[in-house]
């Protein structure tokens, strides 16, 4: 089938234009819009939503309280073909134009499918990191397998973490030893532990070492065939639908045709098969909290208390306003990542920032947004027959999966001189990139090094154009005082080795690119200034409550006390603009219920 041509950043018919139906801004599996997407893509996501409502609210819920493994879905998406046609580049899918891997189709499914449970999400994100080691070999082989074995409905496991050393794959106890009886041929003997579909992989990436090469040399990533007699499936680790296994290779059989990568190219595989998949959790947990929303949204306004709707109290107004803002944050930002990440190059590596942030703010906001919403709810957030309750526990993982977010912010840290003090004014912000393609650079990212030098557009002209909006110009000025504080007050060497000290240090950081690419998204879409006034009320006050933890630090030194009393402010105030989101958010109530 021919790609039909897709709209411009400047169409009229722009999907993710503010105040259409189906816009982007909050799902409504009614009118899911995703107009930016090719016919077939577009009709893909909108078969995945007819499935679940289908299948109805009983359905969904029953299934999670019973751990049932979701066999229907997974015959479902083999019908369908959306994970070979989601999930196979270019380059493997023997010229089938449906077949691409295509970053703007994969974060749409990303959200789609955590909106009605992050277990059907799951299957699909750990079948990703498991082809990321298969689809960045030069094992033609091994590829080709791979995408036959998609387009017959198969998952993918990446097994990579073990027991003993999670994901420090300097220490992995996966050996192999030379095959005396196959040339270049290996029997490999070890367990991994928490590695997601390893019950049913049709291939498993495993990582591991080479028994008698020293350091890097050694390294080895191989697939595996999960139901080979010779490897082990232990049990499921966790109290879930998914199946997170635990597997032992018991002197496995392991074929020149099943080497993926060794030498330090298995360990650069394994790093960049997680900046592949750990950008898919923020768009998880939109979703998450878009289905979460419209149901607490609804929930509130129908329910009369003390002879008042719920809705009409202020506390339950300003946690749902807050929950809306920080919602419409983690979307705005995440889309404007994507951009990033598909005009990503060997010389332009910014998506490198972008990607954790995605990962790690996007997800822990998106545990705020549920808080707050469940500080409304209450009990009701427990009952089994609610999305809410499910929700509530799913949301706690996406922070935890593809490294724990003082990994990602440690990473993060590593950006914060360059962005900050290496601002380019020729650098130009990425154009938005919503035509259908192939985003091959993601199989060919090369080592993982050299962090530091890369290079970042000018932060503070993004803010300047929108310095009309007030709360937008109040956080910049926040931004401003943060850089000069690290030039004058800069954390000494003590401090540069204390993670508890650098770690809030690096969530005010966070908040600038973060920012950023909300301003820019905004821009992009139209966004209005109310909505995105009401976001930067939030930001300011998240950037004082994290100067005031600053603040409590006991090794701060006097300066840097000074500088975080002077950043704890009040966002500007306007109860017209307060009042004005609060509508937008009470419009939700009754606009999307799941089908029984």
């Amino acid at each position: 089938m021919e790609i039909a041509s897709q709209p411009t950043s400047e169409s009229a018919d722009d999907p993710f234009a503010a105040g259409q139906p189906g816009d982007g801004l909050i799902l409504d599996p009614n009118a899911p819009g995703f107009d930016h997407l090719a016919d077939a893509d577009r009709e893909a996501i909108e078969a995945t939503i007819e499935f679940f409502e289908e299948r109805g609210k009983v359905a969904l819920t029953e299934d999670a309280a019973a751990h049932a493994w979701y066999a229907d879905y997974l015959d479902f998406q083999a019908r369908e073909r959306i994970f070979s046609r989601f999930l196979t580049p270019v380059r493997d899918g023997e010229g089938d134009p449906e077949r691409r891997w295509d970053t703007q189709r994969i974060c749409a499914f990303n959200e789609v499918s955590a909106f009605y449970g992050l277990a059907y999400w799951y299957t699909w994100q750990v079948t990703i990191l498991g082809l990321g080691p298969i689809f960045q070999s030069d094992n033609e082989a091994a590829r080709a397998k791979a995408a036959e074995l998609l387009e017959e409905g198969g998952i993918f496991a990446f097994g990579l973490s073990e027991r003993a050393h999670g994901a420090d794959i300097y220490s992995t106890d996966m050996v192999l030893t030379p095959d005396p009886d196959v040339e270049g041929g290996y029997r490999a003997s070890g367990g991994k532990y928490y590695i997601g579909n390893g019950n049913k992989a049709a291939m498993v990436s495993v990582f591991g070492r080479i028994e008698g090469v020293e350091g890097p040399d050694a390294y080895v990533f191989f697939a595996a065939d999960s139901q080979h007699p010779n490897y082990k499936l232990i049990r499921n680790v966790v109290a879930s639908q998914n199946y997170v296994s635990q597997f032992e290779l018991e002197d496995y059989p392991v074929t020149p045709e099943d080497i993926l990568h060794t030498g330090p190219g298995a360990f650069d595989a394994a790093l960049n098969t997680v900046n592949i998949g750990k950008f898919n959790l923020g768009f998880a947990s939109i979703g998450i909290c878009e289905h979460a929303l419209h149901e607490a949204i609804t929930h509130a306004d129908n329910r009369i208390l003390y002879g008042n709707r719920v809705t009409d109290f202020p506390h339950v107004r300003q946690a749902f306003t807050d929950a809306y803002a920080r919602l419409i944050a983690m979307k705005l930002f995440a889309n404007r990542s994507i951009d990033y990440f598909r005009t990503a190059t060997p010389d332009d590596r910014r998506y490198l920032l972008f990607n954790p942030l995605t990962k790690m703010k996007v997800t822990t906001e998106g545990e705020r947004v549920i808080d707050e919403m469940w500080e409304v709810m209450a009990a009701k957030g427990f009952e089994k027959d609610t999305y809410f309750a499910i929700a509530a526990v799913d949301i706690r993982g996406l922070p935890k999966l593809e490294g724990t977010v003082h990994v990602n912010m440690a990473l993060t840290l590593k950006f914060m001189a360059g962005y900050l003090f290496g601002a380019d004014a020729s650098i130009e912000p990425p154009e938005r990139q919503l035509v259908p393609g192939d985003d091959e650079f993601l199989f060919r990212q090369g080592p993982a090094r050299g962090l530091s030098k890369i290079r970042f557009g000018d932060w503070r002209a993004v803010y300047e154009r929108r310095a009309d909006v007030p709360n937008v110009a109040r956080f910049a000025e926040l931004a401003d005082s943060f850089k000069n504080f690290l030039a004058a007050a800069a954390p000494d060497e003590n401090q540069q080795k204390d993670l508890d000290y650098l770690l809030t240090l690096g969530e005010l950081f966070t908040l600038i690119p973060y920012g950023q690419l909300i301003i820019e998204q905004a821009e992009l879409i139209d966004l209005p200034d109310d909505t995105l006034d009401q976001i930067f009320d939030v930001l300011i006050r998240d950037f004082s409550a994290y100067a005031t933890q600053l603040h409590g630090k006991a090794s701060a030194t006097e300066a840097q006390c000074e500088w975080a009393r002077g950043a704890v402010t009040r966002p500007a105030t306007d109860d017209e603009r307060t009042e004005a989101v609060w509508r937008k958010v009470r419009a939700l109530a009754g606009q999307y219920e799941m089908r029984p």
